[in-house]
């Protein structure tokens, strides 16, 4: 999946006729580092993906999605609407799950939920490690999210306050608020994610030093959970 992500990237990226260095100044990380990730040699970062998503105007679907058609650059403004389902009970295969790794050791698997639902439900490990962004920045979006931890240990810093969760605990917060979770433990942290929701924001206020602010249009974090429906 990372090499397949990297190509994508890389192929969005020049069909909108953008440079490495041009992204990578828009979003404050280097020019080798999006190399690195666009060849298949790291992966991005949760908020790194994020940003990334949002400044080539494309969701994750069309960058992960099985046997997409390439980008065109006359496509930037209008991405191809989704296939339509039907709003049934659906059934999926842990071996079926789409899957999305990301740097330093998070990993993303999409669980069964029917179109236009209102939740997105995930199962997420974070390695012994491993950080929503090794940047050290918070982070917020459109949402509301709720987790449930399976096993391990997980921390997360959600403004001014910081939690350590172990298996049992679970959480609820609004996503707007600045936070960021880590696994500063010696075993792997897992649990269910949910994410509720999309609500407008205004993320142009100002903020804090050290705070990433996920830009509003067009993928939101919610945007971008959504975008992995298509991978079924």
């Amino acid at each position: 999946m990372s090499d397949s992500l990297g190509a994508r990237l890389r192929e969005v990226r020049t069909a909108r006729g953008l440079s490495l260095r041009s992204v990578a100044q828009a979003l404050g990380v280097s020019a080798s580092l999006l190399s690195q990730v666009e060849i298949g040699r790291t992966q991005p970062s949760v908020s790194t993906l994020f940003a990334l998503a949002a400044h080539l105007g494309v969701s994750l679907d069309d960058l992960v999605g099985q046997g997409g058609a390439a980008v065109d650059a006359s496509d930037a403004a209008s991405p191809p609407p989704a296939s339509p389902r039907p709003a049934a009970t659906t059934v999926q295969r842990s071996h079926d799950y789409p899957v999305i790794e990301m740097e330093n050791g998070v990993r993303w698997e999409k669980l069964a939920a029917t179109a236009d639902g209102p939740a997105d439900a995930l199962l997420v490990t974070y390695q012994p490690g491993a950080s929503s962004s090794i940047e050290g920045k918070l982070m917020r979006h459109a949402g509301v999210e709720y987790a449930y931890l399976l096993e391990g240990e997980l921390t997360l810093q959600l403004e001014f306050d910081t939690f350590t969760l172990g298996a049992g605990d679970s959480l609820s917060f609004d996503s707007m608020r600045p936070h960021m979770f880590s696994n500063v433990s010696d075993r792997p942290a897992k649990g269910v994610w949910f994410v509720f929701g999309r609500r407008a924001h205004n993320l142009a206020a100002p903020t804090a030093p050290g705070i990433l602010v996920e830009p509003a249009v067009p993928a939101s974090a919610v945007d971008v959970l959504r975008a992995m429906e298509r991978m079924d």
